[in-house]
């Protein structure tokens, strides 16, 4: 009695195995080529960003600090009264000058920063003009803004595809196939790089004072998007 119901149950497993063939052959894929297409773009950087500090030394820390506070404040009041410009905040630390091999401390430093960001660039330009009588310039930065960015990527995703589809079509025809199926395609955008210029040549990059200050020239940023897939070549 037991050994027919183990043949029974053998016989069970083995029909069900052999049901779930076809199945598994259906999922079998032949004649996949992996490929991938690249586009590019140049896209104007729309953005300026300019960051500036105050850094003093002092031997009283409470000084120093009321000291750079008045400048901060002095600098965001001014600053808050050009139309389109935000205005913000950066980093702010103090540490210990010491001296006799660092066993005193002899004063105290600190360095505090305002960061500055506009789409007009000939108001930001001038505003860091204006503001250089008390701060200086850290870096300015150029980038391309959210929106511009996003209408960018969007419009090179259906260029991505278009070029896919051709690469596609191609590797087809090479390997002596009459179609294909897309079997999967993602895109991926190589992001942009802005470009950034160092204090070094700053102060010399603005009027200093109320004279007009020297005009920017942003620059480009190239975009990259690529469509990486797989298709199912279908053999003639």
């Amino acid at each position: 009695m037991h050994a027919f119901n183990r043949l029974a149950i053998a016989l069970t497993l083995g029909c069900a195995t052999l049901a779930s063939l076809p199945a598994q052959a259906e999922d079998v894929r032949y004649n996949q080529v992996s490929l991938r297409a690249e586009v590019s773009q140049e896209v104007a950087h729309d953005r300026m960003l300019v960051t500036l500090y105050s850094e003093a030394q002092d031997k009283d820390p409470a000084k120093l600090a009321a000291g750079i506070t008045t400048t901060l404040n002095k600098a965001l009041e001014q600053a808050r009264k050009v139309k389109g410009v935000s205005v913000s905040l950066g980093s702010r630390n103090s540490y210990p000058v010491y001296e006799d091999e660092g066993s005193k401390i002899s004063a105290w430093r600190e360095r505090a920063e305002v960061r500055l960001e506009s789409a007009d660039f000939a108001a930001l330009s001038q505003l860091t003009a204006d503001l250089l009588g008390e701060l200086k310039v850290g870096e300015m930065n150029f980038a391309v803004a959210d929106a511009s960015r996003k209408q960018s990527e969007d419009a090179l995703i259906k260029e991505a595809a278009a070029a896919f589809k051709a690469r596609a079509q191609l590797a087809t025809e090479a390997v002596g196939g009459k179609s294909y199926k897309l079997v999967s395609l993602n895109f991926n955008s190589g992001g942009f790089q802005p470009v950034m210029m160092r204090a070094m040549a700053m102060d010399s990059a603005f009027s200093k004072g109320s004279a007009p200050a020297q005009q920017i020239e942003a620059g480009t940023s190239r975009v990259t998007m690529a469509a990486d897939g797989v298709i199912e070549v279908q053999m003639q």
